[in-house]
């Protein structure tokens, strides 16, 4: 382990917001819907986002800057977002990466919306998927097309909670 960067389990309990004058020992809840402002110019230039500052907290709160800052900091990623649900993730991802006419290959056995979303919401832009059995990994490269964007797997799967043994 490198002396220049704190082991995992450290950087999992240590990583936190600053301390606010209170000196707590854990972060505090920020249990509140929005925040406020100095004055109207503050909020303009905050709605702007001329300064980084929290607005409201579906888009952004201390508590979730903190645990994306960990998980970046843990996966040695450049940066992360934060989704309430799988599903938002999934999805939030599908709609950045996918346009009209795009094609997924995806694992057979996936989470029951998901499968939904391969079904009934993606066709209605045009996105078609195909898909290979969990034990046949193998047939994954038979799939792909010009106009494939997404490899696509949940492991383990649902329902039979079976594991993809892949090597990136």
């Amino acid at each position: 382990m490198s002396k220049d960067k704190p082991a995992f389990e450290t950087q999992a309990i240590r990583n936190q917001t600053e301390r606010s004058q209170f000196s707590e020992h854990s972060t505090p809840l920020y249990l509140t819907s929005s925040f406020i402002f100095d004055d109207a110019e503050d909020m303009r230039a905050s709605f702007a986002e001329e300064k980084e500052k929290n607005l409201y907290s579906r888009f952004s709160n201390p508590n979730t800057t903190e645990f994306v800052d960990k998980m970046v900091a843990m996966e040695g990623a450049e940066s992360g977002y934060a989704f309430a649900t799988g599903m938002a993730a999934i999805f939030s991802t599908f709609g950045a990466l996918l346009n009209a006419g795009d094609h997924i290959v995806s694992c057979r056995s996936v989470f029951g919306s998901t499968h939904t979303l391969f079904t009934k919401y993606l066709p209605k832009w045009n996105i078609e998927t195909s898909y290979f059995k969990v034990n046949e990994v193998d047939k994954v490269e038979s799939l792909i097309q010009p106009n494939t964007k997404i490899l696509y797997a949940e492991s383990p799967t649902k329902p039979a909670v079976d594991i993809l043994d892949l090597e990136v």
